[in-house]
C-alpha cells in the first residue's frame, strides 16, 4: 500500500489533456495545482515544486530536425527534489531514460495518454489502460510507479513497464490508426469510382473483429471543409501527423532495412 494517503497532485499544462486529467482528479476529491502559461495559471508556477507528483502534459512536436522536447524539459525544472514527475507527453523512444539522467533529483515515469479529444473527459475518468514506464528498474523506481497506479482511475488492464516500451506503445496505436485512415480513405475512393456503395461495403467491413469501426470514416465530422464547402479527408487532428513522423525519424535512427524506410517514406504515405 502506498505510504502516501492522499498526494498533493500538480498539473503541467491545460491544453484538452491536461485540463481532462486535472479535472478528473479534482472530481475525486484530491487537492491540485494547475500550472500553465493561461493567464489564470500562470502565476501558480512556484506551487508545483510543493506536488507530491505531477503531471505534466506539454507540446513535443516533430519539427524537421526531428522530436522536440524542450517544453518537457523546461516543465521538470520546476518539479521539486525528491517528487513524482509522470509525463503524460508523447515521447520518443529513450527520452525518459535521458530525462531521468539529466535530472536525477526526480523521479520520472512516463505514463502515455490515449484520449479521443471528441471523448477526452470520459476517457480521463473511465481509462481502458493505465501504463506506467520507468527508466531504471529498482524497488524505488517500482514503488512510486505503484503508488501512482493507485491514485489513477481503474482500469482494465494497467502495467508498469520499461519507459521505452511505454513510449512506442502510444507511438504503436497512433501509427497503425493513422495507416488505417490512409487505407480507408483509399479504399473509399476505388469503391466510389467502381459505382459500390460506400455504406454497404464499410458496414460489411466493420462487422469482421479484426478490423472494427474505429478510424473507418473517411468523410467525418473532424474534417475541415474547403473553399468549395466540401469536407476534406484524410489524416489529421493534433497526433497522427507529428508522431508518424517522429516514427518514421524513429525508423531511419535505429532500424538498418531499405524497404521498411522505403514504405514508411513513399509519397502516399506523406
Amino acid at each position: 500500500m502506498s505510504t502516501m494517503k492522499q498526494p498533493k497532485i500538480g498539473f503541467i499544462g491545460q491544453g484538452w489533456i491536461g485540463k481532462h486529467y486535472a479535472d478528473d482528479f479534482e472530481k475525486r476529491g484530491y487537492q491540485i495545482v494547475r500550472y500553465a502559461l493561461e493567464p489564470e495559471y500562470l502565476d501558480n508556477k512556484q506551487l508545483i515544486a510543493t506536488c507530491d507528483i505531477v503531471f505534466i502534459a506539454v507540446p513535443t512536436p516533430t519539427t524537421i530536425k526531428g522530436f522536440v522536447d524542450a517544453h518537457v524539459r523546461d516543465a521538470l525544472q520546476s518539479v521539486g527534489q525528491g517528487k513524482i514527475a509522470v509525463i503524460k507527453s508523447t515521447l520518443a523512444v529513450g527520452t525518459t531514460k535521458a530525462l531521468q539522467t539529466d535530472y536525477p533529483d526526480i523521479t520520472i515515469l512516463h505514463s502515455p495518454e490515449f484520449l479521443r479529444e471528441r471523448t477526452a473527459a470520459y476517457d480521463a475518468a473511465y481509462p481502458n489502460r493505465n501504463l506506467l514506464g520507468i527508466p531504471i528498474d529498482n524497488p524505488d523506481t517500482l514503488a512510486k510507479a505503484k503508488q501512482v497506479l493507485e491514485i489513477l482511475p481503474e482500469a482494465p488492464y494497467a502495467k508498469i513497464m520499461d519507459s521505452n516500451d511505454a513510449e512506442l506503445v502510444k507511438y504503436a496505436g497512433n501509427c497503425f490508426l493513422y495507416l488505417k485512415v490512409l487505407y480507408m480513405n483509399a479504399l473509399f475512393n476505388v469503391v466510389e469510382n467502381t459505382g459500390a456503395t460506400w455504406e454497404t461495403v464499410r458496414e460489411a467491413l466493420v462487422h469482421d473483429p479484426r478490423i472494427g469501426a474505429s478510424h473507418t470514416e473517411p468523410v467525418h465530422t473532424s474534417g475541415h471543409v474547403n473553399d468549395t464547402g466540401l469536407k476534406q479527408r484524410g489524416a489529421g487532428g493534433h497526433c497522427f501527423i507529428k508522431d508518424f513522423e517522429a516514427f518514421r525519424h524513429m525508423y531511419n535512427e535505429h532500424v538498418k532495412e531499405k524497404r521498411g524506410r522505403d514504405f514508411l517514406s513513399a509519397d502516399f504515405v506523406v
